[in-house]
């Protein structure tokens, strides 16, 4: 038995209220180590001559493993809301032992006995409470939405009125510099939201809208403006009410990591130093603040002041400071209370304190408490994912895997699944459930470039991210399959002349979208189990929740394979004919057990 690799941690993704009366309990292990696990439980206060007594035992099941180790899993519930618990492990050796909050202790083999050994309550773990005010909250209606993310000024020119001068002709075609402006503006989105709903889009994704200079928008100047090329506040409510009465949630991004150097705040600080009422709103080491101009607008190595990256256009805010978080939680919940907005994506979030998050959590939720908060961090995130900052983060460390196997083929079927699962053990089963789920966005190159212009394999990769468990995301143009390399290719002009649009490619993004809603409680809940061969290169995985399987199939080969195992009902498939799978081809199945 390999002691070393058994974990469990109390309070935490290990041990976690689900609802308000069941508690998830999970356990690590050693890959093919241990041959079973119960779960020893009682009340803390059950005492009984002088000594506690567990009150029950349940047999673990096996759930999600990596390359190297397996997990467990158990859902208890408890009359007073409080538990003892902890674990007796057996090894495929008959090996026994008891794991608890005070180590490991090896059973004694009484026939008359089958508990004797177990230390006392002191070495059992404690829920001590069922705290529903600690529970994770997500947002019910998160798991429901498939996400659309608009760069707004490469969407739609709803208004050539208000473009900016040297506005250029919407052209696709062009590749676009990071300088160029379209004319994109709210007006444009407003004019093009039956798209979305045709589509299946009931979920909104804007990057910045605020008052700023660029392109990107992510210097902002004011906060509580909209952008005058895109158009105004009027313009906005009309946006968000649109999109509310089309069943269309509204997220916004929100730059709380740093601002523009054009800000008034700056300016202040650059015109006073360190006599501005502003100095400490950054972080300034020396004054005057400074940097030495390079070619690059967006990059120089030398500020005196911390800056996002190595951007001098965009100073670091000090969240610390109690004035820039009054300003900065002003915003938040202006947006909210003003406009009803349904969510903020946080952009550079790890690198913003948590004292200042959870803040801005609470504040959020006093005014909707169904609000959902979205981080953008790339790798793991569960420092910020224990219920009191954010609801999510976007899912690149778990997609990526994703686009590593089937695109770029730089790891092995294995290592994906191992890398998928263990991102899911991570966190708590209701955080994976609204977890941001992507293939690209305005911060990556297009799937369709990724792919090599592989029409088949972008349509096996969305497939295959729309079964997992989050919420699916969609940027702007997929469905008409449009190419963009690495910023700010990816940024192109939307594409509206009908005899350029992929319409196959919409079709197909359509019924994604209506398999993704009409299956979605067994894709969010769902036990998941996977099947894979690795020689022939066929991932195969299993879905199951109240009675219902849905099994998906995927051939990552360069050849066909037969698929004569699977008589459930095909619900959804791609080059796949009489019982064969064609290179990039799949088939989901649905079967009532």
């Amino acid at each position: 038995m390999q002691k070393a690799a058994i974990y469990h941690r109390p309070e935490s993704e290990f041990a976690y209220l689900y609802t308000a009366t069941e508690m998830r309990v999970r356990i690590r292990t050693a890959k093919d180590d241990i041959q079973s696990i119960t779960v020893a439980y009682g009340d803390p206060y059950n005492w009984q001559d002088g000594s506690w007594q567990k009150e029950a035992d349940l047999v673990m099941h096996q759930t999600l493993a990596t390359d190297v180790h397996q997990y467990w899993e158990a859902s208890l519930t408890a009359p007073h809301a409080r538990l003892n618990y902890g674990f007796i492990l057996t090894d495929f050796n008959g090996e026994q032992v008891f794991f608890g909050d005070q180590g490991f202790e090896t059973l004694t083999v009484d026939p008359d006995n089958v508990d004797a050994g177990l230390m006392g309550a002191n070495n059992y773990f404690k829920m001590p409470y069922f705290q529903e005010i600690d529970r994770f909250k997500a947002p019910d209606w998160v798991k429901q939405t498939i996400w659309y993310q608009i760069f707004p000024e490469r969407f739609a020119n709803g208004d050539t009125s208000i473009d900016n001068p040297g506005t250029l002709p919407w052209n696709p075609d062009d590749h676009p510099t990071r300088e160029d402006f379209y004319g994109g503006d709210l007006r444009g989105i407003i004019n093009h939201l039956d798209h979305l709903v045709d589509l299946g889009i009931n979920g909104l994704y804007l990057t910045p809208i605020f008052e700023a200079p660029t392109v990107h928008k992510y210097d902002t100047v004011d906060y509580l403006e909209i952008d005058p090329h895109f158009g105004t506040k009027a313009d906005f409510k009309e946006l968000v009410q649109a999109a509310h009465q089309r069943g269309i949630k509204v997220m916004l991004d929100a730059v709380f990591n740093h601002i523009g150097d054009q800000s008034p705040q700056w300016q202040d600080v650059l015109a006073n130093g360190a006599d501005s009422k502003y100095a400490d709103w950054f972080h300034v080491h020396e004054f005057p603040a400074k940097y030495t101009a390079t070619d690059e607008f967006e990059y120089s190595v030398d500020a005196n002041y911390d800056t996002f990256a190595f951007t001098p256009h965009m100073p670091k805010l000090n969240t610390a400071n109690p004035e820039v978080q009054a300003h900065l939680l002003n915003i938040a919940t202006y947006w909210v209370s003003e406009f009803d907005i349904d969510a903020w994506r946080l952009d550079v979030a790890n690198e913003v304190d948590h004292h200042f998050w959870k803040r801005f959590y609470t504040e959020l939720k006093k005014l909707k408490p169904d609000f959902y908060i979205l981080g953008e961090i790339w790798t793991s995130a569960q420092a910020w994912l224990q219920g009191d900052e954010y609801s999510a983060v976007m899912n690149y460390a778990f997609t990526g895997s994703i686009i590593d196997y089937f695109a770029k083929h730089s790891i092995s079927m294995e290592k994906m699944v191992s890398n998928l699962n263990s991102q899911l053990m991570l966190n708590r089963d209701q955080t994976n459930q609204v977890m941001y789920n992507l293939l690209d966005s305005h911060d990556a190159p297009r799937i369709l470039t990724v792919a090599h212009d592989n029409k088949d394999l972008v349509k096996q990769m969305l497939t295959f991210m729309f079964l997992q468990q989050g919420t699916p995301d969609i940027y702007y143009g997929t469905e008409y399959a449009m190419t963009g390399e690495q910023d700010p290719d990816n940024r192109k002009p939307m594409e509206w002349r009908p005899e350029k649009q992929d319409h196959d490619m919409y079709k197909f993004m359509q019924t994604l979208i209506t398999l993704r809603k009409k299956y979605q409680p067994i894709l969010s809940e769902g036990d998941l189990n996977w099947q894979l061969d690795p020689e022939n290169k066929i991932v195969r995985f299993t879905r199951e929740f109240n009675k219902t399987k849905i099994t998906a199939v995927f051939n990552a080969d360069e050849k066909n394979h037969p698929l004569t195992d699977v008589s459930d009902q095909l619900v959804f498939s791609h080059l796949y004919t009489e019982h064969s799978l064609a290179p990039f081809g799949f088939a989901v199945f649905v079967n009532q057990i």
